[in-house]
């Protein structure tokens, strides 16, 4: 069992940035992939970013909407990934759940096996 916590979400205003926090426990993350999806009202589940296991290289995805402001990273001494997010937009508002599989890499989420609870981030005009 991989137990999942997230944090770092909040409220913010166009332009600003944020650094979400996922923290495992019960495992080690480096021996899962591990992504970040997000969800706001009224809309699927969407692929954020997503870092594979370490002994396969570490694999990085990103979603299209992304790509170029948000980064993602693993501290594997803390048993934490990040997602870094700059340049944030109003329509990046969402809530962010951080998930991890066994598998190899995937932005599906369906591929996913364990989930955090989710953080709230909200970005202002």
């Amino acid at each position: 069992q991989v137990q999942l916590v997230e944090s770092g979400g909040g409220l913010v205003q166009a332009g600003d940035s944020l650094r979400l926090s996922c923290t495992a426990s019960g495992r080690t993350l480096s021996s899962y992939t591990t992504g970040w999806f997000r969800q706001a009202p009224g809309k699927e589940r969407e692929f954020v970013a997503g870092i594979s296991w370490s002994w396969s290289g570490g694999r990085i995805d990103y979603g299209e909407s992304v790509k170029g402001r948000f980064t993602i990273s693993r501290d594997n001494a803390k048993n934490t990934v990040y997602l870094q997010m700059n340049s944030l937009k109003p329509e990046d508002t969402a809530v962010y759940y951080c998930a991890a599989t066994p598998r190899g890499a995937t932005t599906v989420s369906g591929g996913y096996v364990y989930w955090g609870q989710g953080t709230q981030v909200t970005v202002s005009s």
